[in-house]
């Protein structure tokens, strides 16, 4: 990350955790897929949460993910894991995405395996369309109590997905 991206202080994420009680079912495409965006968002994001950062907290945050009653709990900790806040986001407009991206995400496993270049192409065309505009939404949902980045949201929305995988 160069240093103008990076807000002041070290608003990032450094660890991130799902909930894996949540997670009920997963195969290897899906394990990872998960594994890259962990990987990919500890090594670059941008995480401010607005609240924690009011009362002075600077980064770099632990983040739990889980799903509760429909809704995504981000646990936020600092580095000690200490306890600064919890969001909780309605998940409603997030159920069209996530099937989305789960169907498109079959397609293209589907077709890694044997279609022509020109089919995986444009269905991956069509994921990562998904992808962003999920990651769009992410971004609004957000908007008011955390500050990130595009490709931060995109990597927390697939790790949203693998919360709501059922098997």
């Amino acid at each position: 990350m160069t240093e103008s991206a990076s807000p002041p202080g070290d608003h990032r994420i450094a660890h991130i955790e799902l909930d894996e009680a949540t997670i009920i079912w997963r195969n290897a495409d899906i394990e990872q897929e998960r594994r890259i965006a962990i990987y990919d968002l500890i090594e670059d994001n941008v995480f401010k949460p607005l609240r924690a950062a009011e009362r002075g907290a600077t980064g770099p945050y632990n983040l739990r993910l889980a799903v509760q009653d429909g809704r995504l709990l981000m646990t936020i900790a600092d580095k000690d894991d200490q306890l600064l806040e919890e969001l909780l986001l309605g998940l409603a407009r997030f159920r069209r995405p996530i099937r989305e991206y789960f169907a498109i995400c079959d397609s293209y496993y589907q077709a890694i395996r044997k279609a022509t270049p020109m089919e995986i192409e444009t269905i991956d065309m069509a994921r990562r369309g998904v992808h962003n505009n999920a990651a769009e939404l992410l971004l609004e949902r957000l908007e008011g109590k955390v500050e990130t980045d595009f490709a931060t949201a995109r990597r927390l929305f697939t790790l949203i997905c693998v919360l709501h995988i059922k098997g």
